[in-house]
């Protein structure tokens, strides 16, 4: 019998703060919080697929509340544990535990692309938005993620069900609602003169275990920051990570983003 309260492990897949080798990817997916928390999240929040916890507990301080849910176990106690007073709940995503129109705002981020059914994750999470309400969804780029795989291609990521390019993510969701925003994560300026000198920070980082980095690649790992990335609409198709802002109108099929090339 696993021990539920270890908590999340290091798979490789799933981020946790306070771990140095985890950082450039802990502060990239804090941009795309940054940016959630700068879109004016109010009322009932629900963040479906919280992870360690850490997102939830950044949103829990700008909403009226905010239920956690995530469908691993060990990873519910944990955010029970080190988020005392936080409501978190285990659940399946496809089949969300909320009656309808419960919530004002539905985060998930980087949950997507480990889904089986990613539409009735979409619809489900319609579904229990309040009117007015707001979903927002960010994903790896397939692009840039998986590059010179095809659309049909199984991910080389083998925690990765599915990986969704701009214009894929865009159709998936304006079957179910309204695409208001698709916005794009990159690196910024220091990251970018770094790669100049060195090749990609992704590949480098990957290229051998943590203990072997040299010292240039933990120094520059172990100083970044939200900072040092970009949020913006700027050529979706070369973006690390996008990020939709869905809003449930009359009926679906409507979009006022726009993505070039994709």
């Amino acid at each position: 019998m696993s021990d539920v309260s270890a908590g999340p492990s290091l798979t490789g897949e799933r981020t946790l703060p306070g771990i140095w080798h985890e950082n450039y990817w802990f502060q990239r997916h804090l941009a795309a919080y940054q940016r959630v928390l700068a879109g004016g999240p109010a009322g009932v929040l629900l963040e479906a697929g919280c992870g360690e916890g850490y997102g939830a507990g950044m949103l829990a301080e700008r909403c009226d509340a905010v239920v956690a849910l995530d469908y691993d176990a060990a990873t519910v106690a944990h955010v029970r544990l080190t988020y005392p007073g936080m409501p978190v709940v285990r659940g399946n995503l496809v089949a969300l535990p909320l009656r309808e129109r419960s919530v004002d705002w539905v985060v998930s981020l980087q949950t997507l692309e480990h889904l089986w059914d990613a539409h009735t994750f979409v619809a489900e999470c319609v579904r229990v938005l309040r009117p007015g309400g707001t979903l927002v969804v960010s994903t790896p780029n397939r692009l840039t993620f998986s590059p010179g795989l095809g659309p049909d291609d199984k991910p080389a990521n083998p925690f990765h069900h599915k990986e969704f390019a701009p214009q894929n993510l865009l159709a998936l969701l304006t079957e179910h609602a309204d695409v208001d925003t698709m916005i794009g994560v990159r690196h910024g300026a220091a990251i970018r003169r770094w790669e100049h000198a060195h090749g990609s920070i992704v590949q480098a980082q990957l290229a051998r275990p943590y203990q072997g980095w040299d010292a240039d690649l933990v120094r520059v790992v172990t100083s970044l920051t939200t900072q040092d990335f970009v949020v913006s609409e700027q050529d979706l198709p070369s973006c690390l990570d996008l990020i939709a802002f869905v809003t449930p109108g009359a009926g679906p099929g409507s979009s006022t983003a726009v993505v070039p090339g994709g």
